[in-house]
């Protein structure tokens, strides 16, 4: 028998269930803006590749107990739940598209052919295929002990198709789209049933990926569409919401599963996807969504990431209590726009998560 979880506020919110208050997580909490973690990668010396398992290396018994250790970082100041550490593109390495990051995700070929997209390998068999991805949720289950609920992810299709036709990383360091993403846009105009056949094959990998995670362990899980801001409505429509719903249509029904799609005005669209939870940005006001989702969805979200990286303490204490009250107490995860920039600073991250557990 699964022991009964100790904090399991972030899966009644999911669920709009009551809650005694907000529960709260960052995505990208166990990450470079936490000089422990900066002081771990420094101190092991391997390759983003190696933890993130985007590499055909053999898996190494140590590569998973560092990828646990930097995972459950961000318990020591106080999270409500711990995201498993890896990359959105660690699935497509036993497709055959092999990431190397130097310093950012590099994919020798790109992926804008026919001859490419038929070459790419199924994955049928997670248990085998993606082991490491599996091996690291158990050892995160067995460590945690029932004390934090385990968030399990994965990359859209057509965020990932993003990066397999450019090549490497579709954004800018900064915020917005790279010239090296224009071959994207050129496959939607002029070779659609390309770019649908190669989504229709990433879609039925992260269904077979996030169905795997959830059997060894996760208890909730979140796709992201991180291109979501640079899509039209049109294109969204065509080619993201489909996908989101086969992909949510064939989860497993007893865990709650996020949509997050990064800075996306078309909360509807979203609405559509059959997701439990909807992760909205800045760009919209949470208050007027959650008026007009009711309890329909939860939400995460919406506190602007660049305040914690930018704010004063006072900045960040008034921005969180907005949004909580925005959101209301049922039905609402705290969290951030988009993931914690790599310079914000550690303090102001542990006053978001303890401001947040008072207000």
């Amino acid at each position: 028998m699964e022991q009964q979880l100790k904090n399991d506020l972030l899966l009644r919110a999911a669920k709009c269930m009551p809650i005694e208050r907000v529960p709260v997580w960052m995505m990208r909490q166990a990450g470079r803006s936490d000089p422990l973690y900066r002081q771990i990668r420094q101190s092991i010396n391997l390759p983003l590749e190696r933890l993130f398992r985007t590499c055909p290396t053999p898996m190494s018994d140590t590569d998973v107990e560092w990828a646990v250790k930097i995972s459950l970082l961000p318990k020591r100041i106080g999270v409500d739940a711990i995201i498993v550490y890896k990359d959105i593109l660690t699935p497509l390495s036993p497709m055959g598209a092999h990431f190397r990051f130097s310093p950012g995700p590099v994919l020798d070929e790109p992926i804008r052919t026919q001859k490419q997209v038929d070459a790419l390998k199924p994955v049928d068999d997670p248990d085998v295929q993606l082991r490491y991805t599996g091996c690291v949720i158990q050892r995160l289950r067995n460590v945690l002990a029932a004390e934090l609920p385990l968030i399990g992810f994965a990359g859209a299709p057509l965020t990932l198709a993003f990066f397999l036709i450019a090549g490497q990383s579709p954004m800018k360091r900064g915020e917005g789209i790279s010239e090296e993403a224009t071959p994207v846009f050129e496959m939607m105009q002029n070779a659609p049933e390309l770019l649908h056949l190669l989504l229709d094959r990433l879609t039925k990998m992260t269904i077979n990926y996030l169905n795997y995670q959830i059997s060894q362990g996760v208890q909730i899980v979140q796709l992201f569409e991180s291109i979501a801001d640079v899509l039209s409505q049109q294109m969204y429509e065509t080619f993201a919401l489909p996908y989101h719903q086969r992909i949510f249509a064939e989860l497993n029904t007893d865990t709650p599963a996020i949509l997050f799609a990064k800075e996306c005005p078309y909360v509807n669209l979203m609405h559509q996807s059959g997701a439990d939870v909807l992760s909205v940005g800045k760009c919209v006001d949470l208050g007027t969504v959650k008026k007009e989702a009711g309890d329909s969805v939860a939400l995460q979200g919406n506190v602007d990431n660049d305040i914690l990286r930018d704010g004063t303490f006072d900045d960040i204490t008034e921005a969180v209590r907005t949004c909580i009250e925005q959101g209301g107490k049922t039905g609402h995860i705290l969290n951030l726009s988009h993931g914690l920039h790599r310079d914000t600073p550690f303090e102001n991250v542990k006053h978001f998560v303890s401001i947040a557990k008072v207000l």
